[in-house]
């Protein structure tokens, strides 16, 4: 091999290894936003009723 082709496969291969970070990066920030997202959804899901007291006591079973 030649210095211009060694150097041109190392840079290659240092593009590489940075796409391959900045594609990890942002698929651990996604992950991250999506189990926030998620957390936020539980929270909401088990907050109490602001029906009234009265409603949601029975179920008409008649059609």
């Amino acid at each position: 091999m030649e210095v211009t082709q060694l150097s041109s496969l190392a840079s290659a291969l240092a593009a590489a290894r940075t796409g391959d970070a900045v594609s990890i990066l942002v698929m651990k920030k996604a992950l991250e936003m999506e189990g926030q997202s998620a957390l936020q959804l539980v929270a909401a899901a088990t907050q109490g009723s602001v029906n009234p007291d009265h409603l949601g006591q029975s179920v008409d079973v008649k059609a």
